[in-house]
């Protein structure tokens, strides 16, 4: 299947989805999201695909939702558009494998928010960051105020979102809204190494840590405890990845996943 505004190319068990709509800044419209939602669907069924890495094509990963679509929109039609937005980067966090976000500029109002979806985030040197949708009489609407509060604390993000600052790449960092920063040309080849680390991993080993680890933060320490055993032993099985991880560790040679 075609697409208009992603592109996605898939290599050594990482797929690559870039949003190319430059002339817009990639800013988040209907069509996007119907867009997204086909692809994640492709991608959940793909057995070769063990990471994903979304990022953007010019200047900006995403600099915000499509202003021009949504001003014309009700209370009802407002809301639905925030609805079905929630919907796909829900999406985006509970894939089976690892999403990383590479971004590459700007990524204000929904493009911080789709960042913020993913597992993790590195970012470019000359990224800019922020949550502008108070200066328009707005708030976040695809869960911004309730990711950013669980990922730098319950106090900068209320900073963040009440002023609308904008901030660099350096201050994410410092922040822990990204993980890493890399100089704009480097971007790209460190992120697919980490990819491609990942990818190298066992699968299975990789899938459960990002299920046990997102779902056990929801609960209590020894709800998530369990959960993690339970996994955890469901690696040792005959023929499972775990017993053929630990046979290769001990024959010192590469695992055959």
């Amino acid at each position: 299947m075609s697409y208009e505004i992603l592109k996605t190319q898939i290599e050594n068990g990482v797929a690559l989805v870039t949003i190319s709509r430059p002339s817009a800044m990639n800013a988040l419209n209907t069509a996007f999201f119907d867009e997204m939602n086909a692809i994640l669907t492709e991608l959940e069924s793909n057995q070769n695909v063990s990471v994903m890495v979304l990022t953007g094509e010019g200047k900006a990963f995403v600099a915000g939702a499509d202003i021009a679509e949504m001003v014309d929109k009700d209370q009802a039609q407002g809301q639905a558009f925030s609805e079905y937005g929630q919907r796909t980067f829900d999406r985006i966090e509970s894939m089976p494998f690892p999403v990383i976000a590479a971004i590459n500029g700007f990524a204000l109002g929904g493009g911080c928010e789709l960042a913020m979806s993913c597992d993790f985030r590195i970012a470019s040197s000359k990224a800019k960051f922020g949550q502008p949708e108070v200066s328009l009489g707005l708030i976040p609407g695809y869960a911004g105020t309730q990711r950013m509060a669980r990922l730098i604390g319950l106090a900068d993000a209320l900073y963040l979102l009440m002023t609308a600052d904008m901030i660099s790449a350096d201050d994410a960092l410092r922040l822990k809204l990204v993980q890493k920063v890399f100089e704009p040309e480097m971007l790209m080849e460190e992120v697919m190494k980490i990819a491609k680390n990942i990818a190298s991993k066992g699968p299975q080993a990789v899938r459960k840590v990002k299920l046990v680890t997102r779902q056990g933060i929801l609960g209590n320490f020894e709800e998530g405890s369990a959960l993690e055993s339970k996994h955890f032993g469901s690696l040792f099985g005959d023929g499972s990845e775990g017993k053929e991880g630990m046979k290769a560790f001990l024959e010192k040679r590469k695992p055959n996943w």
